[in-house]
Order: structure tokens, then sequence, then C-alpha cells
């Protein structure tokens, strides 16, 4: 089995340790983008997955398809361009101090492209599974319709497609999301939501927007779970991560997996994070694996949510996690120890 992922990598610059960008002299360099992020992992996990995006024809942009082939990721439908590769600042948050992000994407290779440039006859020639975010279509008119023109092409040749719906405030407003998700969501498979997600982009409410107890409006959450699956009925799945956010470094984590008109559930951790950012892309890789190997429903939903909070211990974008890390933590639900 094959995927394709579809979404924008950009060098991530990141001030030391806890430091602000008002105060850093030096930031540290790595590469990242949701749906890479979800490429790199699944080859990690010994899967073929190939990544489809534009890179300028710079260092930067050789530096960043040399990062995915490191990892087993195929770069072959990566095309490149004129533009500048995307930056995004990362700075970390400490205790009640928010992380916080900053984009530097605009004029990009990949936010220029044009649709035309997607022959998705040979783009899908051979690919099993297609997987993007909500964040690609952000991007721009072009890789809006690009999205949606991939998912009807899936549909037609029975590709499934797993979308994460990933929403960025940053990027895009919830009236436009909802106008251009709800055309996308018609042709979804599978069906990632967190938090804000469920509202933001599909309109429906899954809870009340305090972090601090996520989990205990779990039966809100399952109820938009099932609007979802009623609104779009070949959403054959629908996944989340639910947060009892504390402070950066402290928090609570579960999540729950709706299909087949039953709810499955994980064991909840008790997480002391390193990094909260790409625990969300881990979670998609996660449970993208167990579709790919025929996992259970149950089994899926533990392997995507150990992924995930394992990634909270990882500094950078990628999840540099074997399966045997992830089924070492599925077993030990929460508790570490030393490896000899």
């Amino acid at each position: 089995m094959r995927v394709l992922t579809f979404g924008e990598m950009m060098l991530r610059l990141k001030p030391p340790a806890n430091e602000r960008i008002l105060q850093t002299q030096t930031f540290e360099a790595a590469y990242g983008g949701a749906e890479a992020n979800v490429a790199v992992s699944l080859a990690l996990l010994g899967n073929e997955v190939a990544y489809l995006s534009k890179f300028p024809d710079n260092l930067l942009g050789q530096t960043a398809t040399a990062t995915l082939r490191k990892y087993g990721v195929d770069t072959s439908k990566i095309l490149t361009g004129n533009g500048r590769l995307g930056i995004y600042f990362f700075e970390k948050g400490a205790s009640v101090r928010s992380t916080n992000v900053v984009y530097d994407r605009a004029y990009s290779a990949f936010s220029q492209m044009k649709a035309t440039e997607f022959n998705w006859d040979e783009i899908f020639k051979d690919i099993d599974y297609f997987y993007f975010s909500g964040i690609t279509p952000a991007i721009s008119d072009e890789l809006e319709y690009a999205a949606l023109e991939a998912c009807k092409f899936c549909k037609a040749h029975e590709i499934p497609v797993v979308c994460d719906l990933n929403y960025r405030g940053k990027m895009w407003t919830p009236e436009k999301a909802q106008t251009v998700m709800g055309k996308i969501m018609e042709y979804v498979t599978v069906c990632i939501a967190h938090d804000e997600d469920f509202e933001a982009t599909l309109g429906i409410k899954a809870f009340d927007g305090d972090d601090s107890r996520g989990i205990e409006q779990k039966e809100s959450f399952k109820a938009a779970m099932e609007k979802v699956q009623v609104h779009y009925p070949n959403c054959k799945m629908v996944a989340s991560i639910l947060r009892n956010i504390y402070s950066v470094e402290d928090s609570e984590w579960t999540a729950l997996l709706l299909t087949d008109g039953v709810f499955y559930e994980t064991p909840t951790y008790k997480m002391h994070v390193m990094e909260g950012v790409a625990a969300g892309d881990a979670f998609g890789a996660g449970l993208l694996h167990g579709l790919l190997h025929d996992y259970s429903p149950s089994e899926l939903v533990q392997f995507g949510l150990a992924a995930s909070v394992l990634k909270l211990t990882i500094s950078g974008d990628l999840n540099l996690i074997s399966q045997a890390d992830i089924r070492n933590v599925m077993k030990s639900n929460n508790g570490a120890r030393l490896e000899r």
C-alpha cells in the first residue's frame, strides 16, 4: 500500500530553549510542515509514502528534499520552480506563556502554484491512500481548487482520502474555511478533527473552548463526531484528540474514534510536554499506519494517540520514533522505563 501526502514544507526557525523572538540572537533551523511530518512518520514506520509539493530551486529547497529522503520519503513527485521556501518562526512558551508561531510564507514556491501544474493521472497512478490537511487549501485559491480536484479524482478512482481539518486562524477565517472545507468534505473518507476544528471548519460545535477541560466535554465531542457523519455520509471514520491543558508543559491527552456507529476510546496520558508542535500530525500518521495494516478500530486509535504523545517528547516537527517505541508506550500507559 502506497500513500501520497500533499502540502507545504517550510524552514522552521526557533530561538534556543525558551527565549523569545524579541530577545534571541540565534535561531535553530529545522524543516517541517503538516503533510511532510506525516510522510516522514509513515516512512519511519516502514510504509511506502510519497510527498507532493513544490520547492524553490535553491539550497533551501534542496535541503528540504534531502531531509525527506533521509527518512525514506519518495520525493519524485516534488516540483521545483521560482519563489522561495516558506518560513515559520516557532517561539516555545513556558508555564502560563503560550507557544507562538509567526508565519513568513507569502510568495513561496508552493503558494504560487497553479492548479494546472497538477497532472492527477500521473500523480495518483501508484497511490492507494491520499492524505492532506486543511492547511493546504487555506494557502491560496489555486491550492483550494487543486485539493478539491485531487479529492474528486480519488473518489472517481476509489482512493480513500484522509483529511486532518487542522484549522489555522492565522491563515483563514471560519467563514472561508467552512465554505471551502464543506465542499471538500464530500469526498473525505477519514476525518481528523481536534478542539476548535469542528466549529471553525465545519460549523459543528464540539466544546466550549476551555482547553483546561476538553476531556470533561467528551459527550459533546461524541455528538459532534456523529454530526460529521450525518452531514457527510461518505466519511466512514472520525477521530479526535481531547485534551486538558493546564500549562504549556503539563496536560492530559486522550482520543476518540467513531466508525460503524461505535465509539472507541483510549487511555488518558498525563504528559509533561517538551515541545507542543506536530502532535496532531503524529496522530494522523499513526491512524493511517493502522489503516494500511488492517488494525482493529480500538488498536488504531490507541496506536495513533501513543504516536501523538511521543511527539510531545521530541523537539522539531518530525516524529522520529519507531513502531517499537509506540508499542512500548501502549503497553506501559504512562510509565517510562530504562531500556537496556
